[in-house]
C-alpha cells in the first residue's frame, strides 16, 4: 500500500485534515505521515522534516506527497535530493484537503501511485459540479495526474515497486469490462457478454450520498473482481466508479434522488448486493442522528434523540442550577490550605457517586469513565490549585476553570465535540453541589420532563416507569446524557430551544423522539395522532410482554434460556416481571463501591439473599468481584498502571487480596445452601486461576451445597484454549462487550473508535464459535454481554451454539419473542456464511 505525506504550514491544519482523512477509511490502515509547521505554534515547512516523513510512509510501493501553499511545494522538492535511498515518490498539486482524502481513500482501496495520484487530482469534481464551475479535471482525467517534481529520488527502484501483478490484473480486468456499461443520463445500457447485474434504490439520507457515506460504499466493493458504476437518475450525471470517493461526489446525489448501480464482472452480483444492503443500512448513518426534523410548534427546532411517542403533563427540573455571578460558598475555609482539603474532600465523594454510577449504567458505564477522568485531570486540578493559591474559593475556582473548558469547546465547529462540554459542566455542577450542599439528584416525576439540560447522573437516575418523555431546550442527541436516556428508553427530543422552558407546569405535551417533532399543548386532533402512534407501539411491547413468562422456544423445538442482567432489588424485580428465566449476571461490585471498607460476609449475605428472593425461585448467578482497571476500589492499594484495562483486574485482583474472595465465596455458599445459586468469576486467563478460585470455594463451601461454577469469556486466550477450562466448569458466559474491546484492540469507552466495538465482527464470532465447539457436551454457554440483545445478533449466536441470552430486564420480552421466531437450521446456516465475512457490515447485510 502506498503511504501518504502531507506537507503543511500549519501543524494544526495538517493534523485536522488527516483526522478528516482518517474518518473516512473506516478500519482500512493507510500510512499519513505529517510534516508541518516549524514546530505546534510556528507556521512554516522544514524540508528535513519532510524527507523524514517521506522515508517513515514508504512501505516500498511509493509515496504521494501533497502540499497546501507554495514555499511547501520547494520544502518538498528540496526533501526529495536529501532523501536516502530508494524512494518512489509523487508530488502532487492537488488540493490539499480534499485531495488528501480522495488519497487516503484510493490508497485503502489497493490502489497504485498513479490511480492515488490520479484521484487525488480529481478531488475538486464533485464540487466543481455542483457550482458549474467547467475547469478541472473531468471525468476520466487521471493521465498523467499529480505531475509535480516528476518520479522523484528513487524513481522507478525495486523498493518502489508498483502492487502485485495479480492485483494489477483484476484492475485491468475491471476496466476492461467497464467498456461494457454506458450510461445516457437516463440509465445504463449493458453488452451482452459478460456477467452483468444492475439495480436502483432510493438515497434516503438527509444530506444525500455525502463523504462518509460514499466513503462507505467505496469499502463495501473493494477488493470484489469487478467494475462497479453508478448513475444519478434524478439528475442525469454519471457515470462514477464506485471506487473513486471524488468521483461518487460529482453525482451530486441529495436524499430522494433515485440511483442506478451496474457491475460487471465475476463478482457483479455480490457488488450489487453489497450496495444495495448498504443504502437499506443508510450507508451506516445513525438514523437516530441524522433524521430529518419535522416542523414543530412555537417554531422551535428539536432534535431526536431517543425514539418513541412519548405523551403527559410537563413537569420542571427543580435541581440546583448554579449561577457563579452570584455565588454563596458556605463552608468556605480561611485558608488556602483549608480550601484544598474541602475541594479534595468533594471530588473524593464525587468520585465514590460516579463509581456507583458506572455499576447501574451497565453497557452505557463508560460514559461515567470520562467523568473520572476529568476529576483526575492534573492540568484542571493545577489550575484550579492556582486559583486557590492566590485567595479564590475552592468552588469559584472549580467553576471558573471548567467553564473555561467548556467554553472552548463549544467554539469547535463539529457538533459532536461541542456536545462534549456538557460532560464538563457535569462534573462542574455534581463537585460544586458537594461544596456547596446543594442537591442535584433528580427525582422522577410522572409526565413529560421539560428542562434545559441534563447531566448524566441525572439521566441515570430517571424511572421510566414515570418519566414519559423528556424534552431538553439544550443538548445534543451525541451528548451523554441523550445515550442513557436512550438505554432506559425514555423519548427525548434535545436542542428545542429556551421558549419550551416557558411551558407551564402541568400543560400537555407530545413529541415524537424519532423524528424530533415535538408540540406544546396539542389540540385534540394532533394530539389523537400521537396516541394513536404510541398505542401501536405500546401493543408491540406488550404482546411480547404478555408471552415473556413463556419458555423462548424455536419454531424447532430447541429451548434457549433468556436470562437478566442485574445489579439489586429493583432489577430483580424487573427481571421477574419481563419474564427472565434466571439472573445470568449480578454484578455483585456494587456492594463494594462507594464506601470506605469493603462489606462483611454477613452484609453480603443478607444482600445475596433478597435477590434470591426476589426472583423466586430463578436461579441467580453471581459474579465475583469484578474491580479494577475502570473500577477501582478506595481501600484496596493498587500500584499506579499505564494501561488498567490490562492489569490487575477482576480474578487477578481477588486472587491479589484472598481475604475479599475468600469473604465473598462464604457468602454465596451460605445462600446457595437454600436457594439455586451459580458462581462466575470474572477475566479469567489461565486455568491455574481457576483452580485456585475453586480450591477457595472448596474451603469455605461444603461440598454438599449444589452451586454451578462458571467463568466469564472475556479475553480472546480465553477462548482460544476454552477446552482446557470446559472440564473444570459447568457453563461458560461470553462477555462480548469485553472480549470484542480485546478483540480489536479497541477501549470499548472510546467514542472515536465505536465503529470497532461492534461484537458481531467476524473475528469475534470466530472466538465465540470455538468457545461453543470446545464446550459440546461438557458445558453450556451463555453469553451475557451487549450483543445478547441485539435483535439482529439471536441468529448468529443461536446459529454458533449459545445456549443463553443474558440481557437487561427491559431487553428480556423483546428478545423472547425473536427467538420464537427463529429456526435452529437456518441459525446455524446464517452463522456459517458469518464466519465467512470481513467485517461486521458484512454480517448484518445477511440478517433478514
Amino acid at each position: 500500500m502506498i503511504g501518504i505525506v502531507a506537507v503543511s504550514h500549519s501543524h494544526t491544519l495538517a493534523h485536522a485534515a488527516a483526522a478528516l482523512a482518517g474518518e473516512m477509511l473506516h478500519e482500512q490502515p493507510v500510512r499519513i505521515e505529517i510534516a508541518a509547521g516549524l514546530d505546534e505554534q510556528t507556521f512554516g515547512t522544514d524540508a528535513v522534516a519532510v524527507s523524514e516523513a517521506i522515508a517513515a510512509a514508504d512501505s516500498g510501493d511509493g509515496v504521494l506527497v501533497l502540499m497546501d501553499l507554495g514555499s511547501a511545494v520547494l520544502s518538498a522538492e528540496l526533501a526529495l535530493e536529501l532523501l536516502a535511498g530508494d524512494h518512489r515518490v509523487r508530488l502532487c498539486a492537488a488540493p490539499f484537503v480534499e485531495g488528501l482524502i480522495a488519497a487516503a481513500v484510493s490508497a485503502a482501496g489497493g490502489a497504485d501511485l498513479d490511480e492515488v495520484a490520479a484521484e487525488a487530482s480529481n478531488a475538486l469534481v464533485g464540487k466543481q459540479t455542483h457550482l458549474g464551475a467547467g475547469a478541472g479535471a473531468g471525468a476520466g482525467a487521471g493521465a498523467g495526474a499529480g505531475a509535480g517534481a516528476g518520479a522523484g529520488a528513487g524513481a522507478g527502484a525495486g523498493a518502489g515497486s508498483a502492487p502485485g501483478t495479480s492485483e494489477r490484473e483484476k484492475v485491468q480486468r475491471a476496466a476492461d469490462l467497464a467498456r461494457e456499461i454506458e450510461w445516457n443520463g437516463r440509465g445504463f445500457a449493458v453488452a451482452e457478454s459478460g456477467p452483468v447485474s444492475r439495480a436502483e434504490f432510493i438515497v434516503d439520507n438527509p444530506h444525500g450520498l455525502h463523504a462518509r457515506p460514499a466513503a462507505r460504499l467505496v469499502g463495501a466493493v473493494r477488493g470484489l473482481d469487478s467494475s462497479v458504476l453508478l448513475g444519478n437518475l434524478t439528475t442525469g450525471a454519471g457515470p462514477a466508479p464506485a471506487s473513486s470517493l471524488s468521483r461518487l461526489a460529482a453525482l451530486g446525489a441529495l436524499a430522494g434522488h433515485r440511483l442506478e448501480v451496474a457491475a460487471t464482472g465475476a463478482d457483479a452480483a455480490e457488488a450489487v448486493d453489497r450496495v444495495l444492503a448498504l443504502a437499506a443500512r443508510h450507508f451506516d448513518e445513525a438514523p437516530g442522528l441524522v433524521a430529518e426534523v419535522a416542523p414543530v410548534a412555537r417554531g422551535t427546532g428539536p432534535l431526536p434523540a431517543s425514539p418513541g411517542i412519548g405523551i403527559g403533563p410537563s413537569w420542571q427540573l427543580a435541581a440546583a442550577r448554579f449561577d457563579t455571578t452570584d455565588f454563596d460558598d458556605p463552608g468556605r475555609a480561611e485558608t488556602p490550605a483549608g480550601e484544598r482539603r474541602r475541594l479534595d474532600a468533594a471530588i473524593s465523594r464525587v468520585r465514590a457517586e460516579i463509581d456507583r454510577l458506572r455499576v447501574t449504567a451497565g453497557t452505557e458505564a463508560g460514559i461515567f469513565a470520562a467523568h473520572q477522568v476529568l476529576l483526575d485531570d492534573t492540568e484542571v486540578l493545577d489550575a484550579v490549585h492556582s486559583r486557590i493559591a492566590a485567595g479564590t474559593g475552592a468552588a469559584l475556582a472549580w467553576a471558573g476553570v471548567l467553564d473555561a473548558g467548556a467554553a472552548e469547546l463549544d467554539r469547535l465547529p463539529d457538533e459532536y465535540q461541542r456536545a462534549r462540554a456538557g460532560d464538563l459542566r457535569a462534573v462542574r455542577d455534581q463537585v460544586l453541589a458537594e461544596l456547596t450542599g446543594r442537591a442535584t439528584r433528580l427525582v422522577s416525576r410522572a409526565g413529560v420532563l421539560v428542562a434545559a439540560d441534563l447531566t448524566p447522573a441525572q439521566a441515570a437516575a430517571l424511572n421510566p416507569a414515570q418519566v414519559t418523555g423528556i424534552v431538553l431546550a439544550n443538548g445534543s442527541p451525541t451528548a451523554h446524557s441523550a445515550i442513557l436516556v436512550r438505554a432506559h428508553g425514555i423519548p427525548a427530543v434535545v436542542g428545542a430551544g429556551t421558549r419550551v422552558l416557558e411551558t407551564g407546569a402541568g400543560t400537555t405535551v407530545a413529541l415524537d423522539g424519532q423524528t424530533g417533532a415535538l408540540v406544546i399543548d396539542p389540540d385534540p386532533e394532533v394530539l389523537a395522532e400521537f396516541t394513536e402512534r404510541a398505542v401501536a407501539q405500546q401493543h408491540q411491547r406488550d404482546a411480547a410482554l404478555v408471552a415473556a413468562g413463556k419458555p423462548a422456544v424455536t419454531r424447532d423445538g430447541i429451548t434457549v434460556h433468556v436470562a437478566a442482567n442485574i445489579s439489586d432489588l429493583a432489577d430483580a424485580s424487573a427481571a421477574v416481571r419481563n419474564g427472565a428465566d434466571l439472573a445470568g449476571l449480578v454484578r455483585t461490585e456494587l456492594l463494594f463501591l462507594g464506601r470506605a471498607d469493603a462489606p462483611s460476609i454477613d452484609e453480603q449475605e443478607q444482600a445475596y439473599r433478597a435477590l434470591a428472593e426476589a426472583l423466586d425461585g430463578r436461579k441467580l448467578i453471581l459474579r465475583t468481584l469484578d474491580v479494577g482497571g475502570d473500577k477501582p476500589l478506595p481501600y484496596i492499594e493498587q500500584a499506579p498502571e499505564a494501561n488498567p484495562f490490562l492489569g490487575v483486574r477482576g480474578i487477578r485482583l481477588t486472587l491479589a487480596r484472598p481475604e475479599l474472595l475468600r469473604d465473598q465465596l462464604t457468602a454465596i455458599g451460605r445462600v446457595a445452601a437454600d436457594h439455586p445459586v451459580g458462581v462466575m468469576f470474572p477475566m479469567v486467563t489461565q486455568l491455574a486461576e481457576l483452580l485456585e478460585a475453586r480450591r477457595i470455594l472448596s474451603e469455605v463451601v461444603p461440598q454438599n451445597i449444589p452451586l454451578d461454577i462458571g467463568i466469564m469469556v472475556e479475553v480472546p486466550a480465553t477462548a482460544a484454549k476454552t477446552a482446557a477450562f470446559a472440564d473444570h466448569v459447568d457453563f461458560l458466559s461470553i462477555g462480548t462487550n469485553d472480549l470484542t474491546q480485546y478483540a480489536m484492540a479497541a477501549e470499548r469507552g472510546n467514542e472515536s473508535l465505536g465503529s470497532l466495538a461492534d461484537p458481531l465482527d467476524p473475528g469475534v464470532l470466530h472466538l465465540i464459535d470455538t468457545v461453543s465447539r470446545a464446550a459440546t457436551g461438557r458445558a453450556r454457554v451463555a453469553v451475557c454481554g451487549e450483543a445478547a440483545a441485539d435483535p439482529a445478533a439471536a441468529p448468529v449466536l443461536l446459529g454458533l451454539g449459545v445456549h443463553e441470552l443474558s440481557v437487561g430486564p427491559p431487553s428480556i420480552p423483546l428478545v423472547k419473542a425473536a427467538v420464537r421466531e427463529l429456526d435452529s437450521t437456518s441459525c446455524r446456516a446464517l452463522a456459517t456464511r458469518a464466519l465467512t465475512c470481513s467485517s461486521a457490515e458484512e454480517v448484518r447485510a445477511l440478517i433478514p
